[in-house]
């Protein structure tokens, strides 16, 4: 008998994905790296914990397109619809994780992620948590205190809370990661 993880993604296609992806190759991550390596890890956290869902592990591959890339040829709204069946879906989900932005104003990164983790779909929500375990990973490559720093209270204060509904486990990785970052750290009140 087929193990069923593997006969879920069988017929899983994310080679257009990852073609699209590819326009993050050139964004810098503060950790060194550059953006596109954190989509395949964000996509390789999910498979970790067993998701199959393909508009899931689609968005995944090109979850921070839009903030990081939004300019590149190729990134448009029509052409992530076009990909496939799961196009229009995909899309939704990746807007649904990305940071809105009304009048030329951006929403505060604070009101972003409680909009995700409080109001966010399942999936959005899941998505965040696999994204904020990828960066949370990458800070142990990160010489910024200060950002280090604002990355783990912002992380304690509105994703933590609301992470145990969506996913135990990863949940419980997350609550590690952000313990292990602070070990060493003086954290300061501002």
């Amino acid at each position: 008998m087929t193990d069923p993880f593997e006969q879920a993604l069988a017929n899983l296609t994310l080679a257009p994905y990852i073609v699209k992806a590819t326009a993050l190759i050139g964004v810098k991550r503060r950790g060194g790296s550059n953006m596109f390596r954190h989509q395949i890890s964000t996509l390789g956290i999910l498979l970790d914990y067993k998701f199959t869902d393909a508009v899931l592990l689609k968005a995944a591959v090109v979850h921070d397109l839009f903030e990081d890339a939004a300019t590149m040829p190729g990134v448009t709204e029509a052409e992530i619809k076009n990909i496939d069946a799961d196009g229009p879906a995909v899309y939704r989900l990746v807007m649904e994780v990305t940071i809105r932005s009304k009048n030329g104003v951006e929403e505060a990164k604070s009101e972003y992620l409680l909009r995700i983790m409080r109001e966010g779909s399942y999936h959005a929500r899941v998505l965040k948590l696999a994204d904020r375990i990828s960066n949370m990973t990458a800070l142990g490559f990160v010489h910024d205190p200060a950002f280090v720093q604002r990355y783990i209270k912002e992380t304690r204060a509105y994703i933590l809370p609301h992470a145990e509904r969506t996913n135990a486990d990863m949940a419980l990785e997350l609550k590690h990661l952000v313990e292990s970052r602070e070990g060493g750290m003086v954290l300061s009140d501002a």
